[in-house]
């Protein structure tokens, strides 16, 4: 599969593109559709992901941004970046579960950490990551990222972040510095 950036279109996402942005959230992440690629959580966390409001919370935040990657006109992936004085924190990073596995995560990851660099001067990335994922935090950690050891309780009972399939879930804190 053709991956290279000239296939791609990367924007900032508008408002009109919320829905779809939640569709490819929910796609990578929950239900059967999320079992076609590797990042699932189908098996830790059921019920909902993101919600439109989140979203459009978070596309319209004046502290930064929901990048939207497009190939042929359709949303295939995105991330939230967000300017966080000398760090910028990476969050919402999805990737549709037919191009999983295709290098288009790396490119994205890539493209957001130089923006994160050249548009706010941020020096580190941060992200958290459910503690017992470690596949895709191994994912992480050959791109550059650090576990801190920080965690962060899981929101248990706020089922707008899912329904909990077991009771050890947390978020560590991972860091890379943006050279």
């Amino acid at each position: 599969m053709d991956t290279t950036a000239s296939a791609l279109t990367f924007r900032d996402a508008v408002d009109t593109d919320v829905d779809a942005l939640v569709a490819l959230v929910e796609s990578a992440y929950r239900g059967d559709s999320s079992r076609a690629g590797w990042t699932t959580e189908a098996d830790i966390l059921q019920g909902q992901r993101t919600d439109p409001e989140g979203v459009l919370e978070i596309v319209k935040s004046p502290d930064g941004k929901v990048m939207v990657v497009e190939r042929d006109g359709r949303i295939v992936a995105c991330c939230q970046l967000e300017h966080r004085g000398d760090h910028a924190y990476f969050g919402m990073f999805a990737v549709s579960p037919a191009e999983q596995g295709s290098g288009l995560g790396r490119t994205v990851l890539t493209r957001a950490e130089q923006l994160a660099r050249e548009t706010w001067g941020a020096t580190e990335m941060h992200m958290t990551v459910i503690s017992v994922r470690e596949e895709l935090i191994a994912w992480y950690e050959r791109r550059g990222y650090r576990r801190t050891g920080r965690m962060t309780p899981f929101p248990y009972g706020d089922e707008r972040f899912g329904i909990p399939q077991r009771d050890d879930l947390q978020f560590e804190l991972l860091v890379k510095e943006l050279a």
